[in-house]
């Protein structure tokens, strides 16, 4: 299916967001294994940039897993997606104080990057992440037959 990119991940309020773009379908390594293209698009009025990156079928699920625990938000806990993978890595807290995230991307492979960024925390996010993921899944899931 040919599809427009997609934003997986989006975070965003009050002139600052950040967003894990899809962008395509590639075939990358030895062994021809499909992929996800994206982006990572960080837009704030003090700082913009992008950052290329691959999504395996395994950071999908992984994402999963993290949309699932986000009740450690609420126990005052970060969840990070993507730390011990050869990519970009994202972390989200919860500041209580002002009901606000802070985002945070650590490219400690390419770009040698961290960039933290804060984000009103918005009550809809959560089902609009599920939503997100689950449109990925159906629109890009790397498929085995090429």
């Amino acid at each position: 299916m040919t599809q427009g990119p997609l934003d997986l991940v989006r975070l965003a309020g009050e002139g600052n967001s950040v967003v894990l773009r899809v962008t395509g379908r590639a075939r990358r390594g030895a062994r021809e294994m499909d992929v996800l293209t994206g982006e990572f698009v960080v837009d704030t009025p003090f700082i913009s940039g992008t950052l290329n990156t691959w999504l395996f079928p395994e950071d999908l699920t992984e994402w999963r897993e993290c949309l699932d625990a986000l009740d450690a938000l609420d126990a005052g806990r970060a969840i990070t997606w993507r730390e011990a993978t050869r990519g970009p890595a994202l972390s989200i807290e919860r500041d209580d104080a002002e009901e606000r995230l802070r985002v945070t991307i650590r490219d400690g492979m390419t770009t040698l990057t961290t960039v933290t960024v804060t984000v009103p925390l918005a009550d809809a996010w959560f089902d609009d992440a599920y939503d997100r993921l689950d449109q990925a899944w159906k629109t890009w899931a790397p498929t085995e037959d090429h």
